[in-house]
């Protein structure tokens, strides 16, 4: 386990991603979940010095179930972060740090090879967002964005609060 203020490296190969990904099943999603994840999220924010937002929206009506700062700080470009992390996630039904290791970080690539055009502003392959997925329900429901710290980071510390969260549920 990772000390207050550290957190593990995340796996930048494909396959370990994806499993990753697919072992991170909700039994059941609802507004109490996202309650519960994103004040997990937040608390675990805290032991870092830099602000950073949490977002946690459904994907079918963008319901927001949890949005909020870890700390004074944040700024407004935060909030575009996330909404580009999160239109990334719902494309594709991947992370953003899945996307961003497929892609080896390449933007321009990114955008050429999905031929996004003017519009590839609208999605970021930086780490920090992550679908949201329910056992027995087929595709993404919802998805978790974390923008602030790096990008690796930003995705590493859902993982590991959607981790703990699983285990004590």
């Amino acid at each position: 386990m990772s000390s207050p203020a550290s957190l593990a490296a995340p796996p930048r190969d494909l396959e370990s991603l994806e499993n990753i990904e697919r072992a991170l099943v909700f039994p059941a999603f609802t507004a109490d979940t996202a309650w519960e994840l994103g004040n997990a999220l937040r608390s675990r924010l805290l032991d870092f010095p830099t602000a950073a937002v949490i977002n946690i929206s459904l994907a079918n009506n963008n319901q927001l179930l949890f949005h909020s700062a870890s700390r004074p700080g944040t700024q407004a470009d935060n909030d575009t972060w996330v909404a580009r992390k999160r239109a990334t996630v719902l494309r594709w039904g991947r992370s953003t740090w899945y996307m961003h290791n497929k892609m080896e970080g390449n933007e321009a690539a990114f955008a050429a090879k999905f031929m996004l055009g003017e519009t590839a502003g609208q999605y970021a392959i930086h780490g920090g967002g992550f679908p949201i997925r329910v056992k027995g329900v087929e595709g993404v429901i919802g998805v978790i964005v974390v923008s602030g710290l790096k990008q690796d980071q930003d995705h590493q510390i859902i993982v590991e609060t959607i981790e703990n969260y699983l285990r004590n549920t």
